[in-house]
């Protein structure tokens, strides 16, 4: 049984922080709470737990038996990403006409000594406007402007999320740290300087940043960035498919079809 989650205590945060996807969930509920009409918290049977966040649903610890009145919910609400554990991901993909599998890698991200010279040219406080031009080049379907700047400055206001940059040209955000576990994301760099070996610098740099620290750093990387981020020497982690809805867009290069062949 699917049923929305209204009060604090009734939220499994000790649960939530034991994996990459929960944290993500646990650093929106740090943001937003409980009240926020586009970010609903719902309990799944037992033990599972369900974030809808905007065009986005993130499932943790459901069991097969509840996947059938997941794929009720999620026809009904129809996000445009589901993410969630196997094997009720599996099942979902067979339930669920309109989406398909892609293929998502976690890597690890390592210090490289000879990228600290970078922090020269990093700037901590960006102004928003100039890093949603840099996203927005690099992200079709990142969402419109408004949208975006509501979120990012009010995750970043409430110390969860930190964007920054690199030469102007290159962001990378700081989507969460949870117990020294930190995820990284909308990394971009402009189309004009690209192939200047920015990303590479800047990321390189930022995992010795982070590491100092005594954190652990990932991102996510859809098949088609995977060999850009083994070449810069950061390990796989671990490998998982999400769901994400059919649209007459590029989604075919993303990643690999969930097809059998992988």
């Amino acid at each position: 049984m699917i049923k929305k989650i209204t009060r604090e205590c009734d939220l499994n945060t000790y649960l939530l922080r034991k994996t990459w996807r929960g944290r993500k969930m646990y650093s929106l509920y740090k943001a937003y709470g409980l009240d926020y009409p586009f970010c609903q918290f719902f309990s799944v049977g037992a033990d599972g737990i369900l974030l809808c966040f905007n065009s986005t649903i993130l499932i943790v610890s459901a069991d097969e038996e509840e996947a059938d009145e997941l794929a009720g919910f999620i026809a009904m609400h129809q996000p445009f990403r589901v993410e969630c554990n196997e094997p009720v991901r599996a099942l979902l993909a067979d339930m669920l006409p309109g989406y398909r599998s892609l293929h998502r890698t976690t890597f690890e991200l390592h210090p490289d000594p000879d990228a600290a010279s970078a922090e020269a040219f990093v700037e901590f406080n960006p102004s928003l406007d100039d890093v949603y031009q840099i996203l927005k080049a690099g992200f079709p379907n990142l969402a419109d402007y408004p949208l975006w700047y509501t979120d990012t400055s009010h995750r970043c206001r409430h110390g969860v999320s930190h964007v920054m940059t690199y030469k102007g040209s290159t962001t990378a955000t700081i989507m969460f740290d949870i117990d020294d576990h930190v995820l990284v994301g909308e990394v971009a760099t402009l189309p004009e300087a690209r192939g200047l070996g920015h990303a590479r610098v800047f990321l390189r740099w930022l995992a010795g940043f982070l590491a100092q620290f005594k954190k652990t750093a990932v991102l996510y990387a859809l098949d088609i960035r995977e060999s850009f981020y083994r070449e810069i020497g950061f390990t796989v982690l671990e490998e998982e498919f999400v769901l994400e809805r059919e649209e007459a867009s590029d989604q075919i290069t993303k990643g690999l079809l969930d097809n059998g062949d992988h």
